[in-house]
This record gives C-alpha cells, structure tokens and sequence, in this order.
C-alpha cells in the first residue's frame, strides 16, 4: 500500500477511505432510524444524508490519524513500552501498533473495551507478517489506540482520554 493514501477515484493524496466508509455506513444507518419515523420516503432520504454526513466524518476522523506519522512514532518510541522485549526490533510489533491505530480510526465512537474481543478475533486476519498471537499483540494494538485518540476530535469513545 502507497504512503500517500491516494484517492482511488481522484488520485489526489491523503485519501482514508476505511474512515470514510465506516462513517458513511454508520451515517447512513442511523439517517435511515432516524427518517424512518415519517415514513418510507424519509427511510430512504435519512440512509443518504446520513451515508454523506457519516463519510465525511469519518473521513476527518481518519485524516486525523497520519500512517506516517503513527509508524515514525512508534519507530522511535517503542523500546520505552513495559511490554516490549528489548530483544525484538521495531518490526516484531510494527504490525500490531498499524492494528492499533487503523482500528481506532474505524472505530472512532467505541471505546477499547467495547471493540477489544472483535479486534482479537480480528487479528489472523488483520497481522499482516507478524507471527505475534493476540494475546502478545494486544498491548502494542491498545497502546497505539489510545495513543492516537488525542487525535480525535472530542471524545467520542466516552472514555475521558
């Protein structure tokens, strides 16, 4: 995958089309709950003003959380972690902070404890070419989590962070 997020419609750098999918489809459901109380027609009206209104917002969402910046940091960082086992290089857990921070921008209204069984059963999938278990993954994922939620606008996992 590029470092440049390209739009894969426009082309032009930065695009985060998993935080914008994620808020549209998010959007869109709640547009649909919502104008679903004046009918079938509102139904349908509330699903496509929610969709933009949720893609946009989860596209802010996204491009609040820069990949570069994010690896770069933890790059640098990740040797001062408790967790971290001083004879592993930065590529032992690389794959298990991109988890980390990729799925807070997924799940920007969630809190941890709310996604935490979902991203573990999640992880086979999602590892890339880590050869790290979950349980050994999990604290680095929970560490970038948290560590881009200053990034997020508001507080929108509840969680006081």
């Amino acid at each position: 995958m590029s470092s440049e997020n390209r739009d894969p419609i426009t082309g032009a750098k930065g695009a985060h089309p998993l935080g914008t999918g994620v808020g549209a489809a998010g959007g869109a459901a709640t547009g649909a709950a919502l104008g679903s109380v004046v009918g079938p027609v509102g139904t349908v009206v509330g699903a496509i003003v929610g969709g933009v209104a949720g893609g946009l917002a989860g596209k802010g969402v996204a491009e609040a959380i820069d990949p570069t910046i994010q690896d770069n940091y933890w790059r640098e960082n990740y040797k001062s972690r408790p967790y971290v086992d001083a004879t592993k290089s930065y590529d032992h857990y690389d794959d298990a902070y991109r988890y980390g921070w990729e799925s807070r921008g997924a799940h920007a209204d969630r809190k941890w404890d709310e996604v935490e069984s979902d991203l573990g059963r999640n992880w086979d999938n999602a590892k890339g070419k880590s050869t790290m278990a979950w349980n050994d993954a999990k604290q680095a994922t929970r560490d970038a989590w948290h560590a881009v939620e200053t990034r997020v606008p508001g507080d929108a996992d509840r969680d006081g962070r």
